[in-house]
């Protein structure tokens, strides 16, 4: 009766052990990786300090507009006043923000996905944000207008030529120049892309 007793004790004893152990590495595995997400700064116990050098929203307001902050002809940056937000992707109140339009200065010509014709188009862009987009679209222009193209190239006419096809390539122009932005700069930024002249052949 005594050996029953023992063995049972034993494999009791034996089954605790193995508990004990596989709680010991699963907290272990959780410290690690605790740990690790502190030392890379992903969990710090407060709110991550907002970049200082991120573009930030332009307040609109009611008293007349400033001179210009650039002194470039087709590049106006309103008011000082700003608010910052975390993320370009974000939905802004026109109603609540000034918007900066920025023309670019050569137009664009492309040969249509089809090889029937060809777009000539004049573009300018629109933010919320201040200055630093503008300067990261100067300091950006050669590859937005690589990609301006590209996007260009791969209309076809019959769509491009409706109303719903010109609505589409304006999303479509801002898509890419937001993600040249992203890649290059960190930020997009870009709220719509307007066109100054269209032409179709």
């Amino acid at each position: 009766m005594s050996k029953t007793k023992e063995k049972a004790e034993g494999k009791g004893g034996k089954s605790k052990k193995m508990l004990l152990i596989g709680v010991g590495a699963t907290l272990l595995t959780a410290g690690g990786a605790a740990g690790g997400m502190y030392l890379s700064g992903g969990v710090t116990g407060k709110e991550a300090e907002e970049d200082p050098n991120r573009p930030k929203l332009v307040e609109r307001s009611d008293e007349p507009a400033e001179a210009p902050a650039e002194g470039e002809e087709g590049k106006v940056v309103l008011k000082e006043g700003t608010v910052s937000v975390k993320s370009d992707k974000q939905k802004v109140d026109p109603k609540k923000f000034e918007v900066t339009y920025v023309a670019l200065d050569q137009s664009f010509t492309a040969n249509l996905a089809d090889g029937a014709g060809f777009v000539q188009l004049g573009i300018s862009l629109a933010t919320y944000y201040d200055g630093k987009v503008v300067q990261n679209i100067e300091r950006q222009s050669v590859p937005i207008r690589s990609a301006v193209l590209m996007v260009l190239s791969q209309q076809d006419a019959a769509v491009l030529s409706t109303p719903q096809g010109k609505q589409m390539l304006q999303r479509d122009l801002t898509h890419a120049i937001n993600d040249v932005l992203r890649q290059k700069e960190g930020f997009g930024g870009i709220d719509n892309v307007y066109f100054t002249n269209l032409v179709i052949q």
